[in-house]
């Protein structure tokens, strides 16, 4: 997964979801639920290949909370932690947090 940092950043991957979808995974460094739930999503996209379909980006939220707070701003998801959202031509198609997250849902 490749760290997304900036709302600069974001808005070129969502240009970039016109082409190929992409997959945002909202994590909280200091929340024990949302490293369990990365874990086990990580392992899953690995077991799935998953990432030679869709381009795959975490954004960690104590880091970049302007950059999550955009994220809600624009595709008019309220904020959850841990979430996951996957985005086709620019529109949030599935989105799903906590225990719902699952990288089956992306297939």
């Amino acid at each position: 997964m490749t760290s997304l940092e900036s709302t600069s950043q974001l808005d070129s991957i969502l240009e970039d979801s016109h082409q190929k979808p992409i997959a945002i995974f909202k994590h909280s460094t200091s929340c024990g639920i949302s490293k369990m739930v990365l874990k086990t999503f990580t392992k899953d996209i690995k077991r799935l290949n998953i990432s030679a379909n869709i381009d795959l980006y975490i954004l960690d939220l104590l880091k970049y909370r302007p950059v999550s707070n955009a994220i809600a701003n624009i595709t008019s998801v309220n904020h959850e932690s841990p979430q996951l959202l996957y985005i086709k031509k620019g529109v949030v198609v599935h989105h799903s947090s906590h225990g719902s997250i699952s990288a089956d849902s992306l297939l």
